[in-house]
């Protein structure tokens, strides 16, 4: 599984505790969005995370 900052982008969206993370992630390590994004698909997606087949299932 690869990752894709549209689809995570998109999956926050639809996801509101993802947005809350995010956002959390963004001012605690004073990260951009992108990188942040990233942060979190590595967090809560990839290796079996607990949003990863709604990630797996975008597009």
């Amino acid at each position: 599984m690869q990752y894709n900052q549209q689809k995570m982008a998109q999956l926050v969206k639809q996801e509101p505790e993802l947005t809350k993370r995010l956002k959390d992630i963004m001012k605690e390590h004073d990260l951009e969005r992108p990188y942040a994004l990233k942060a979190l698909y590595h967090a809560e997606v990839k290796e079996s995370g607990r949003f990863m087949k709604p990630y797996q299932e975008m597009d």
